[in-house]
Formats: structure tokens, sequence, C-alpha cells
């Protein structure tokens, strides 16, 4: 199985906390691609932050340098996040002005997308959440963001309109959280273009066993649009090398992607703060089609063993991996 590698193109630069603005000096985002073409093994692709990377101004000249560099826009993100207007939420925020801006600066995203021939954009929609208890209209804030989401998929239907769900930060409480939520936010669209993107820090803070969130999304008609990959240690996201922690989930990970048939992009999605940030997301690249070798050589016999639903032959199995 072939699959398709990407990086989200500012892991190479910006490395800030709410502790120190910068850990190392932060590239533009040409020198970034050029650093992206020239050292990250296995990627044909990057994703593009909106605001930091790409804008409807230098559309244009980012599609002309991707195309000469021989590399494809793999997600746009728009910046939801970075805007202060947004602090108490973009399409759900109780101002009207502020609903409507949100939604404007998305659409002027998605006709980026357009522009530059990419077919997902990746809606992680940080702000749109709440903090504090008795501050927050829980139905009428995630009903305005269902319209919302909906009016983009319906305006723009050969775009697939992917939504990154994080249990907290920045905001204490996210609307998209879990699988489970953005499942059915993605349902309650009505539109066959909303899915989901599965950030694997995201899936470990809130608790999940990602392969069966995989399997979830399957399940709900092929909502599973987008990978991110990264790793940590389950109370944070922060953003490591893969296989930091998790080994043996992602093995899992990978298997039920294959079986499930997802095509899409596997793209590292961390900020390595203190580390060479082409090593770190170097290294995650290689642990991922290092486990894609290991699915596509031995995938009979994974299959067999969870059939087997025997914990010691699975483990007896896992540690010949090491021999």
């Amino acid at each position: 199985m072939e699959n398709k590698y990407s990086i989200i193109l500012g892991n190479l630069g910006n490395t800030c906390d709410r502790f120190c603005k910068s850990y190392k000096t932060n590239p533009s985002s040409a020198r970034m691609l050029e650093l992206a073409a020239e050292n990250m093994p296995y990627i044909g692709g990057v994703e593009l932050v909106g605001t930091w990377d790409i804008r409807p101004d230098n559309a244009k000249e980012m599609k002309k340098r991707l195309d000469g560099y021989g590399l494809e826009c793999a997600s746009i993100i728009p910046d939801t996040f970075g805007d202060s207007d947004y602090g108490k939420g973009s399409v759900s925020s109780t101002d009207p002005a502020v609903r409507r801006k949100a939604l404007d600066y998305l659409r002027s995203m998605c006709e980026v997308a357009l522009q530059v021939d990419c077919r997902i954009v990746n809606l992680w929609m940080a702000q749109d959440g709440y903090d504090y208890l008795l501050t927050a209209d829980y139905d009428r804030e995630r009903e305005w963001m269902t319209e919302a989401i909906r009016a983009l998929a319906s305006e723009f239907p050969s775009l697939k309109i992917a939504l990154e769900y994080k249990p907290k930060e920045p905001r204490n409480f996210s609307y998209h959280a879990r699988m489970a939520d953005t499942i059915l936010a993605a349902q309650e669209t009505g539109c066959r273009n909303v899915g989901v993107t599965i950030d694997t820090g995201h899936g470990f803070v809130g608790g999940e066993n990602v392969a069966e969130s995989i399997v979830l999304a399957k399940r709900a008609g092929d909502r599973l649009f987008h990978m991110h990959f990264n790793d940590n240690h389950g109370c944070w996201d922060d953003d490591m090398i893969v296989s930091s922690v998790h080994m043996t989930t992602y093995i899992e990970m990978m298997f039920w992607l294959r079986k499930t048939g997802y095509d899409g992009w596997l793209s590292m999605d961390q900020y390595p703060y203190r580390e060479d940030a082409i090593g770190a997301i170097s290294e995650s690249l290689h642990w991922i089609k290092k486990y894609e070798t290991i699915v596509d050589e031995r995938y009979d016999e994974i299959e067999r063993l969870i059939g087997l639903n025997d914990a010691v032959e699975t483990s007896r199995f896992l540690r010949s991996l090491l021999k």
C-alpha cells in the first residue's frame, strides 16, 4: 500500500507557548517550503495555515512555489484561533457580527483552496467552546456552528470540509472534542462532504483508542477525511515525535487505516519547541513509514491475531518485531 505523506508547513518554524515567545528563529513561509522540499522524506504535500502561510493576496504565488517543488497543498487550515475577535468563539460567538466575520473568512479560505488545487479544508475550531459553567448555551452555539459548516459545504461542494477535534486548549471545553460528538456535528449538517480529521495526539488526550475512532468514522459513512500524526503522554497536546510514547497503538492504527480503505493524506502535525525541527519531523515520517511497512508485510498475521483474541499471542507477535 502506497500512502500519501505531508507535513504542516508551520511545524518547521512557529514554536512558542504562553511562557516563551519563541524558542528559535521563525523562518518565512517561503523558506519553510524550501526546507520541506529539500529535507523531508516521503512527502508529496504540505498543509498551509491561513494567515500564517496563505491568504487571498498570496495564493497565486504560493501555488507557483508548490508547483516548482513538485508538492501539492494537502489541506488549508483556516486561522480561526489567532484573532482576538474570536476569543469567545468564531462561528459560535454570541455576537452576530463576529459570526459573520468568521464565516466570511472561512469562505475566503475555501476560495483560496480552490485556487491552489487543494481539496481539503481542515477546520480546527479551537476557540469554539467554553471555559466556565453556566456561561454557554450549548444547544444554540452548536447550532450556529452547524449552520456555518453547512453553508460552507453547500457553497463549495467540490471541497471536503474536515472537522478536527480536540478535547481542550485553548478553551477548557471544545465543542468538537472527540470522535463521537464530531461525527454527530458532521452528520447534522446533512452534507456528505463534511467529515472528520483525526489528530492522534488529540485522541490520546481525549482517552480514545484512535484505531477504534478510525472504525467509527468508517461506520458513520466514510467520514474520515484527514489524519494528523504526533505523540504525547496522554494528558496534554505535547506534539512530540511519533512513537515517543505509543508504539503498539500506531501499529494497530495503521492496520485499521488500511483495512477501512483510508486513502487520504498522512500528515505530520508536531511542534518541536526545543528540538531540531527537520530532524524531529523526519523521525515522525520515518516511524509512520516503518509502521506502514510492518502492516504491509504482516497484514494477514495481524488480522489473524485480532481474530484469535489472545493477548499472549499478540504479545509474542509484538516482541518478534523487536528482533
